[in-house]
């Protein structure tokens, strides 16, 4: 499984699993720092700044926001 660029430490060691339990609920985790979050895939859209549909709002347990994972953009909408 490919990894992605962490949105908390920048390593290269963000990846998924799928929750199985609840349909359209992705589980993301950092194998370097820890960092763990959810994305709701009906969220998912086009990124402003790279054009591609990867843009996902991803959900923690202190906040809300919303992340590229082509192009690692992150924003707070």
């Amino acid at each position: 499984m490919a990894t992605q660029i962490c949105p908390k430490c920048q390593m290269d060691s963000f990846t998924w699993s799928i929750n199985d339990e609840i349909s359209n609920i992705t589980n993301w985790g950092c194998y370097e720092c820890g960092y763990q979050a959810i994305e709701n895939e009906v969220n998912e859209c086009a990124c402003e700044n790279c054009r591609k549909k990867q843009k996902t709002k991803l959900k923690d347990s202190e906040t809300e926001y919303w992340w590229c994972s082509h192009c690692n953009e992150i924003t707070q909408e």
